[in-house]
């Protein structure tokens, strides 16, 4: 989950389009990439909330694949809220080192794991904003941890669900927040996480930051942003 992904630049080449013609489409566009990813789910390796609450405090600025090396150990040394609560500070750096602001990564998780001893009796809050009252949890990682461990819906809006949203003309917002209360009122929230899911996945894969593949998108044909992102 990179934030150095660039998104796309104002497109004012787009036409307007009625709400019901861009919901009509996102439905459509959910059912392609759900037949192109099947069975998509989350990229960090975890076995349990907490350590999926943890892997995604430290996905932020830094690849899945970067947070996948080091959690193995990491959580085979910290099994529990409480281990990490009472590690050593220095040793849980030493594990993320690896890891892009791996020092302040450590104090978050540190301290994250002090307050879900103190506040939630050493469990992973299925709620927003408890979770978002946690160090190091912002919106998009609370709802990474409902929708992959409580299935809660929840809108993922990551550098490629963003990118990709305003590619896909679901919103002209930048900031993610901003974008996540546009695609609120365009997903039917049944689908919200599993949207973000392979929406992530299909910016990964085919509409990059980068590059675009128009001419071998499997969604091209509902993008008013072809060819011209």
């Amino acid at each position: 989950m990179k934030r150095s992904d660039k998104l796309p630049k104002k497109n004012t080449q787009l036409k307007k389009e009625s709400m019901s013609s861009i919901k009509k489409r996102a439905s459509l566009i959910f059912d392609i990439l759900v037949n192109e990813f099947p069975n998509a789910s989350t990229a960090l390796d975890h076995s349990n909330p907490f350590e999926l609450l943890v892997a995604t405090i430290l996905s932020a600025q830094c690849t899945d694949e970067r947070v996948n090396k080091v959690t193995p150990l990491l959580f085979k040394t910290f099994k529990t809220p409480n281990a990490l609560a009472n590690g050593n500070l220095g040793d849980i750096k030493s594990l993320l080192k690896s890891v892009n602001f791996f020092n302040n990564k450590a104090i978050n998780i540190k301290k994250m794991a002090n307050q879900l001893l103190d506040d939630f009796n050493g469990e992973v809050p299925a709620d927003r904003d408890k979770l978002t009252s946690l160090a190091g949890v912002g919106r998009k990682t609370a709802n990474v941890v409902l929708g992959q461990s409580f299935n809660i819906p929840g809108i993922t809006v990551d550098t490629h669900v963003n990118r990709l949203s305003n590619r896909l003309g679901f919103t002209k917002n930048k900031d993610a927040v901003k974008a996540e209360m546009d695609l609120i009122n365009i997903w039917d929230d049944s689908i919200w996480t599993d949207f973000s899911t392979v929406l992530i996945l299909h910016g990964r894969a085919s509409c990059t930051a980068r590059k675009t593949s128009c001419e071998t998108c499997c969604i091209s044909d509902l993008c008013p942003s072809k060819n011209i992102a």
